[in-house]
């Protein structure tokens, strides 16, 4: 009589098992955002992380080896779920000039609406949060279908690219931090690069101010938990 409930009730209680592990995880996650914005990407220790998620030393190491594995997750994940959004509305431009500004732009004002997001992205800089990661191959398949197709001039795609990050990182602080920073500050920095690699300036300015599309409302697993601006 008993071995019938056993046989269904072990699947429940795996997938509770699973759920809580995953629910664990995001918390680690969610924590580290605002201990690595905070302190860098290498000053914090296991405590700091284990005392903002409020767990045990052992369990965040079921989770990850080291806060330098933590870090690595965080990034992933936060990438994932903005570059999961933003680019599906990036293909649906043909000019690789249009998708490299409306692909910056909408980034941007992700880390600007979520300033810790910000903050965790010019704490740790482009060397954590880009290099290899998906928004690095998106924009050099971008930049490099303009090179081929002639619409954009320079000696190589990773010139641009690197023109484009380190505007965006500078620019991402500049606009958390300088209260003199216009609100077409990114719009104004991605004119200048599109005049750099071969645009005329009025229509540099043109595609760098055309309409962003909407992306609407974030309901993604880490965002959803983030704060927005006051003004978002």
């Amino acid at each position: 009589m008993n071995t019938p409930t056993a046989a269904t009730g072990h699947p429940h209680q795996k997938r509770v098992g699973i759920e809580r592990r995953e629910r664990t995880r995001a918390l680690l996650i969610r924590s580290a955002i605002d201990v690595f914005a905070r302190l860098g990407p290498d000053a914090p220790v296991i405590d700091d992380f284990i005392a903002a998620a409020g767990v045990a030393r052992g369990t965040f190491y079921n989770y990850f080896r080291s806060p330098h594995a933590l870090l690595a997750a965080v990034t992933e994940a936060l990438n994932e779920e903005v570059l999961g959004m933003v680019d599906p509305h990036v293909l649906r431009y043909d000019d690789p000039a249009q998708r490299f500004c409306v692909g910056t732009r909408l980034y941007v004002h992700f880390a600007l609406r979520y300033p810790v997001w910000g903050t965790f992205l010019t704490r740790i800089g482009p060397a954590h949060a880009v290099r290899g990661r998906r928004l690095d191959r998106y924009l050099m398949r971008d930049l490099a279908l303009g090179l081929a197709s002639g619409r954009l001039r320079a000696a190589s795609a990773l010139v641009v690219r690197d023109m484009i990050l380190g505007s965006v990182f500078f620019g991402i602080e500049t606009q958390l931090t300088e209260g003199g920073a216009g609100p077409r500050h990114v719009e104004e920095m991605l004119a200048m690069v599109l005049q750099g690699v071969g645009l005329a300036a009025d229509e540099a300015r043109a595609i760098a101010t055309m309409p962003l599309p909407d992306i609407g409302p974030v309901s993604s697993p880490v965002f959803a938990t983030l704060h927005t601006a006051p003004d978002n």
